[in-house]
């Protein structure tokens, strides 16, 4: 059989199910989910890519299922469940509302024991993050599969990605999961919502002071983008661009970055940042979560770093 793949994230795949129409009688369905989005991202970049969790056995997880197979992650990490999907419910577009549907749902039955053996001794890198963090039993899964990753000496990141649903239940997790990574994503928006605060410039230091050691990637929309890296520091600003949407430019970034910082560790944090910014921005260029290629986010990084235009 194949090597088993040197990227694993780890985490929640799910159903969008987006209302199509004011009466909210017509809904449209997309396969989504964070961590599964930022496995999509690094394989889309060309590196043996896994996606740990657990879905359903119904149409729903026969279309995350497919989906994972068209883009190329190791199936063998992808359990399947007899038990009921995890559906993300947005019924309102603007401003953005949704709940979610998942008790006793199949991502909360993912069994990091039944993954098959060999897997860890080729794993370099694991993601963690999205609401799995936020739903127990599932959180406390992967909390503890991280922290034996981590003694493993693989590397950790982390991306909060905040919902509602984490209200101060979270904290202890977020305080955890900070310490345990290498490097952590967050976004304004992030820091605002974890932290219930409007300073989010002071959150990010109380952030960075649960672990100095780490490295922060800290996304501020139309403001651009930062890179902590100990003492260091770097910044740059959005790139100038006409997007088609938002949606999976987070996680982009995030395996942009890993992807970076994997595979072009002479890079200094510019390089690393400016990576990953244009990852973002290339993910904007077409409409849904559709990962950009190597090739698009090259071509934008070399965009960014002579000043001109993007779109």
């Amino acid at each position: 059989m194949a090597d088993f793949p040197t990227f694993v994230a780890a985490g929640e795949a799910l159903t969008d199910l987006i209302v199509a129409n004011g009466a909210a009688t017509s809904w449209n369905s997309l396969v989504g989910g964070s961590t599964w989005n930022v496995a999509r991202a690094m394989a889309r970049l060309g590196t043996p890519t896994g996606f740990a969790g657990a879905i359903s056995r119904d149409v729903f997880g026969d279309q995350l299922w497919q989906a994972s197979m068209e883009a190329g992650l190791d199936l063998r990490l992808l359990q399947r469940v007899d038990k009921s999907p995890l559906l993300a419910i947005v019924h309102r577009l603007d401003p953005p509302s949704y709940f979610f549907v998942g008790d006793d749902s199949a991502d909360l039955h993912f069994d990091a024991e039944q993954l098959p053996d060999g897997w860890r001794g080729a794993c370099r890198w694991a993601h963690f993050g999205g609401i799995s963090l936020a739903r127990r039993p599932l959180a406390d899964k992967l909390i503890e599969l991280a922290a034996s990753l981590k003694a493993d000496g693989v590397r950790i990141s982390y991306d909060p990605n905040f919902r509602a649903i984490m209200d101060q239940d979270y904290d202890a997790t977020l305080r955890r999961m900070t310490a345990l990574a290498d490097v952590i994503k967050v976004s304004e928006e992030d820091l605002a919502g974890l932290f219930r605060t409007d300073d989010t410039e002071g959150a990010l230091r109380t952030l960075r002071s649960w672990n100095p050691g780490a490295c922060y990637l800290y996304t501020k929309g139309g403001d651009g983008a930062a890179f902590y890296a100990g003492e260091q520091a770097w910044s740059v600003p959005a790139p100038r661009i006409v997007p088609v949407d938002t949606v999976g430019a987070g996680d982009a970034s995030m395996a942009a970055l890993a992807w970076s910082m994997l595979h072009a560790p002479a890079r200094d944090g510019l390089g690393h940042l400016r990576f990953a910014v244009a990852a973002g921005a290339a993910a904007c260029l077409e409409a849904g979560a559709t990962p950009p290629s190597l090739d698009i986010i090259d071509g934008l990084m070399g965009r960014m770093e002579a000043g001109m235009a993007l779109g």
